[in-house]
């Protein structure tokens, strides 16, 4: 379990209020990624939790709060994940390494683990523009950790001090994400695959 979703799982007993609303979330971010977000209805997510439809208004007020709250956790996961794995590595990190497993770290949260990272990925362009809006901080919060991570290695030599960090990042982010459309783990480790995004940006940005 991701430290994003501690909040939702506070007992086993689905009939509580908290797991109620974990199984809401988890069938709604499998629902939204797999169908999109108008082809998501709040009787299918109730039809998926084994629910009647009104007993979703006793966690969420609404399909937009849902989404909310789905988008928010797939974008803590990865930050999460990239967050750990960067500070594990310590301030003296080698560039090429700090790039390494933050870029596997991104691809991990997106392939390995359950449908919010993907879901958020793939329709966060057909939500409302209120609820982009409402998440554009966290999204904006994780961009900067990247930026932080690219003065390091501009700082310690691994960047050309021409090269635009802000480009840099939305293309090597773009990049990582596009992977959900064609990558598959029979095909490719997870771990290749990240040291090859590695070495092309690292000798991209050089």
């Amino acid at each position: 379990m991701t430290a994003s979703e501690v909040a939702f799982e506070q007992t086993d007993d689905e009939s509580a209020p908290s797991s109620g609303r974990t199984l809401i979330l988890r069938n709604s971010a499998r629902l939204f990624r797999n169908k999109g977000y108008a082809a998501t209805s709040l009787r299918q997510i109730a039809a998926e939790c084994n629910m009647k439809a009104g007993s979703i208004y006793y966690h969420f007020e609404s399909k937009d709060a849902i989404i909310m709250e789905v988008l928010r956790i797939g974008v803590a996961q990865v930050f999460d994940e990239v967050r750990r794995v960067t500070t594990e590595l310590g301030d003296n990190a080698d560039p090429h390494d700090l790039i390494h497993v933050a870029i596997l770290a991104h691809l991990r949260a997106l392939h390995e683990t359950i449908d919010y990272s993907s879901a958020n990925i793939r329709i966060f362009g057909q939500v409302p523009e209120h609820v982009k809006q409402a998440h554009m901080p966290l999204r904006k919060e994780y961009e900067a950790y990247w930026q932080e991570l690219f003065r390091r290695c501009q700082e310690a030599g691994a960047f050309a001090p021409d090269k635009d960090v802000r480009i840099a990042l939305f293309l090597l982010i773009g990049m990582i994400n596009s992977t959900l459309e064609w990558y598959h783990q029979d095909r490719l480790s997870i771990e290749k695959l990240a040291a090859i995004v590695t070495e092309l940006f690292m000798k991209g940005m050089s």
